[in-house]
């Protein structure tokens, strides 16, 4: 038997060496492929350069160069699926010779003896993930055991895994995430949304509508052989849509690559991130065009909107009872307090009174508890920090550039409908997104919410400041589109100077506006590419020889492309 481990042992050695040598080769090819990129954009740009004017031999030069590169390109692609088959195969030799190994050992010395408590821990270090995660999101060995073993869980992984390998997209109408997977992103929304365990969480299917009581008549008295009164009440209803929240982003493929548990534990902590960081937001700002309606949106109303429905409960103005702005920053203790409290108590509790808090960035809350110790020297006040001295409820903390300073949000968020709809999804572009060593998902999920009784919610700022009523929230560039420009030009003041006059403009005023020669395709939302340069409307004398294509852009405050035009140079002649 030792003979034989000795002759596994020393095939296990040519098959790692083997290995690694393919492993290199599948790095140079993709570095290869990666290299060819500065070519194929060269040949774009001479393809897009080609009109009717273009010499006959100038075109067939250019055609031949291309046919030449798409050739190259083919065979570098076929290279890499053949190198990653063979990867793949050797991979599965090795990982057979050493579970053969391994039987053969036992077979002769028994298993090795663990340390009390060594099995547990081995179990447990198989689930740590490559982003330090010690637990899979909280989960034991077992529990991960049986996660991963389900069969809709495996199809899953499976056909992303897949995906990876053989460098193509997923191209279902929609890789619906497994069952069990789809009750894990749900646990790690609500896990790291900061809002979501306050509010009426419910999930809804086609055009959702809560019918709301409104408010308990009093009962009448009389005699006791008397005819019985009629009570007076009156029921509202409010409906709620369905907005989707989601957006595509690309995870590394030396994680996706490495363990199921790691593939799995990257897609659902990447989409229930993203999810609810958007939630809490909505929920606090949301415009409730495309999306949510806020609490600081519905207390800003100063008239009914549009969206309000027919048979929702009165409006009723909160705009100045329940946004208030306070001059105590500088009160201490009791002073402070008294003041705070009795505007924070405006919040009422109009249908239920659960899911008390009050939302406030990390300056603010700081603040609060400084201010508490001077309130009470004896700490009693803040042995919990996460609770609103004096008032109660939990201080839900933000960053410091999520909610202005000193400024609190917040009420009771049982009153806050938040409805959830079926098919949080994730799949991947028709059209292949593949970015450097990267694999391009999609991750989606449709909400609407709005609050059932703007009473039941206050915003207060305590610094003499107004408070934030909207926030900024990221551009749709994906639906909305390029805005075109109206470009107009004329000749310079020098000779082979044309100048440039746009309008049309997203910006109102002082628009940053970008070019470059030649007609530049470009994406709404996409990073200004390499060689633009500043054009001043009406100033910048660009040159450019006659009848030359120039491409003009827009960028918004982010950097990003909302706006182009292209137009056709007329330079000065003399």
């Amino acid at each position: 038997m030792a003979l034989k481990q000795l002759i596994l042992s020393r095939k296990l050695q040519e098959k790692r060496a083997s290995l690694e040598a393919l492993r290199k080769k599948g790095a140079e090819l993709k570095e290869k492929r990666s290299a060819m990129s500065t070519r194929e954009a060269e040949l774009e740009e001479a393809v897009k350069e080609i009109t009717e004017e273009t010499e006959e031999a100038v075109k067939a030069e250019v055609e031949a160069a291309v046919a030449e590169f798409e050739a190259e390109v083919a065979q570098v692609e076929a290279d890499q699926a053949q190198t990653d088959q063979e990867i793949a195969a050797v991979e599965a030799e090795v990982a057979a010779i050493e579970q053969e190994l391994q039987e053969l050992t036992e077979k002769v010395t028994g298993p090795a003896p663990e340390e009390p408590g060594e099995e547990e821990a081995r179990k447990e270090r198989k689930v740590i993930t490559m982003n330090h995660r010690s637990k899979f999101f909280g989960r034991s060995a077992e529990q991960v055991r049986s996660f991963l073993a389900d069969n809709g869980v495996k199809s899953f992984i499976g056909e992303v895994r897949a995906a990876i390998s053989e460098k193509r997209a997923i191209t279902n109408a929609g890789l619906l995430i497994p069952d069990i997977m789809l009750g894990l992103v749900r646990e790690e929304v609500a896990r790291a949304s900061k809002l979501l365990p306050f509010v009426d969480h419910r999930f809804v299917g086609g055009t959702g509508r809560m019918n709301i009581a409104g408010a308990i008549p009093e009962g009448i008295w009389t005699e006791m052989c008397a005819n019985i009164n009629e009570l007076a009440l009156s029921f509202n209803q409010v409906e709620v849509d369905g907005y989707k929240v989601g957006g595509y982003l690309a995870i590394c493929n030396a994680v996706l690559e490495d363990s199921d548990i790691d593939l799995a534990a990257e897609i659902v902590s990447a989409i229930s991130g993203a999810i609810a960081k958007a939630l809490d937001k909505a929920i606090l700002f949301g415009t409730g065009t495309k999306m949510p309606i806020g609490i600081a949106t519905r207390l800003a109303y100063t008239s009914e909107p549009a969206n309000w429905g027919a048979y929702a409960p009165a409006f009723t103005d909160l705009h100045t009872s329940n946004i208030i702005k306070l001059n105590i920053k500088a009160n201490a203790g009791t002073a402070f307090f008294i003041a705070l409290v009795e505007k924070l108590a405006v919040a009422k509790p109009t249908f239920t009174t659960e899911g008390l808090f009050w939302a406030m960035n990390r300056k603010t809350h700081l603040d609060i508890l400084a201010k508490a110790l001077e309130f009470d020297s004896s700490a009693a006040l803040v042995s919990n920090t996460t609770m609103m001295p004096v008032l109660g409820g939990t201080i839900v903390e933000f960053e410091d550039d999520e909610l202005a300073n000193y400024e609190i949000i917040g009420g009771f968020g049982g009153n806050y409908l938040l409805a959830e709809r079926a098919g949080v999804q994730i799949a991947s572009s028709d059209i292949p997104l593949f970015l450097a060593d990267q694999t391009v998902f999609k991750g989606t999920a449709r909400y609407d919410g709005r609050p059932l009784s703007g009473e039941a919610f206050v915003i207060v700022n305590y610094d003499n400041t107004d408070a934030t009523t909207a926030a900024d929230f990221p551009a749709d560039y994906a639906n909305e589109g390029l805005n075109d420009l109206t470009i107009t030009a004329a000749a310079g003041s020098a000779i082979g100077k044309t100048v440039l006059t746009v309008s049309g403009t997203v910006a109102q005023s002082n628009p940053v506006l970008k070019y470059k020669l030649g007609e530049i395709a470009v994406k709404a939302g996409s990073t200004l590419p390499a060689g633009f340069e500043t054009l001043t409307s009406g100033s910048t004398a660009i040159t450019a020889a006659a009848g030359k294509k120039i491409t003009v852009v827009e960028l918004d405050a982010d950097n990003r492309i909302v706006s182009a035009g292209v137009v056709i140079s007329v330079p000065k002649a003399s």
